[in-house]
């Protein structure tokens, strides 16, 4: 399935129906009057975040939703049948943003929740409405209310546990092939990830999700390489794994470039917890590995980790430090295996 995390949606409720101008005529029946009904209200446009979806897809190939107008009233006092609702079913995690792409409608985080994107017209009154004692006989019914339209934005923002930051080639997706079953692309050229990876990682006894992001350069706050666009994706992380390669020319450099892209995204990111780590130390050897990661140590907030992601040296103690910034119920129990002690079933 392609990945999309950015759509435009043309959206328009349902118009009411027309209130019915009739009477009732009918032979030998003494009293007629007016009977004409009311018109149907029109439909909803809503939006719920659904399970099992992660990605907006759909949207590319459907961008208009409209709802269905309510039917007009009727004589003998029949009241016009409502217009259907029509839902836009998208991820957890989706914003609903104006047309300018700045104002937020709703932030739908949660599978379940729900938000009335365009309310439908209410149905005009019919002239039965309208008789009063010194006005029998009424010629007059109101049209329905006009549907609303309008134009919003859909985005995606992933809903991850950990999120990953470093330059191109930095080894973040290794990190994720490595520690998960994901399987992003990896290659030995910048920016071999194109759009997010989630992978579901696991350590004593508990599983948490890695969101695998494109890699920022300098600049990508305006607009250079692939842009910061995808940071929006790491902004529901309880904590920020930012890795360093250590087989850079100048390894502070690459931090400080890192760190100052993050603090031009916004607050948002800039104050949330980071776990730094020197990748690639088996390119290094022991020795080396201590005097970069001192070099790292002096400039860095807290300390700096170091590990390999495909020797697989300093994995155990990286993932034992993200499990410690993340709350206790974020946290996922690992189901028990064959090879633990669980229950034997036939």
């Amino acid at each position: 399935m392609k990945f999309l995390d950015l759509a435009k949606v043309y959206i328009r409720s349902g118009s009411g129906g027309n209130g019915c101008i009739s009477f009732r005529r009918e032979k030998f029946v003494e009293y007629g009057g007016p009977d004409g009904g009311d018109g149907g209200t029109g439909g909803s446009v809503w939006a719920e975040a659904v399970d099992g979806l992660n990605t907006l897809i759909d949207f590319r190939y459907q961008q208009h939703f409209f709802a269905q107008n309510g039917q007009q009233g009727m004589g003998r006092q029949r009241t016009g049948a409502d217009g259907r609702d029509i839902v836009l079913k998208v991820p957890a995690g989706t914003e609903i943003l104006e047309e300018d792409q700045e104002t937020v409608i709703a932030d739908l985080a949660e599978v379940g929740e729900r938000v009335l994107l365009a309310r439908g017209g209410n149905g005009g009154w019919g002239n039965l409405h309208f008789k009063t004692s010194t006005n029998q006989a009424p010629r007059r019914a109101n049209p329905g209310q006009e549907g609303v339209e309008r134009t919003i934005w859909l985005r995606l923002k992933l809903i991850a546990d950990v999120g990953l930051l470093g330059l191109p080639n930095a080894g973040k997706s290794t990190f994720l092939a490595a520690t998960s079953n994901a399987r992003p692309k990896i290659a030995d050229y910048p920016f071999t990830t194109l759009h997010p990876n989630l992978g579901v990682v696991g350590v004593d006894g508990v599983e948490f999700v890695v969101a695998d992001i494109p890699g920022l350069i300098e600049g990508a706050t305006e607009g250079k390489g692939l842009g910061d666009l995808f940071l929006g994706h790491v902004e529901r992380c309880s904590v920020l794994l930012h890795l360093v390669d250590a087989t850079a020319e100048d390894v502070v450099a690459d931090y400080r470039t890192i760190l100052r892209e993050v603090e031009a995204y916004g607050d948002v990111l800039g104050t949330k917890p980071r776990v730094t780590v020197l990748n690639k130390i088996d390119a290094l050897g022991p020795e080396l590995t201590e005097l970069v990661r001192a070099d790292l140590a002096d400039v860095a907030e807290g300390p700096v980790l170091a590990m390999s992601g495909v020797s697989g040296e300093g994995v155990t103690e990286v993932l034992r430090a993200l499990r410690a910034e993340i709350a206790e119920d974020k946290l996922r129990r690992r189901a028990a295996t064959d090879d633990e002690d669980a229950p034997w079933e036939p």
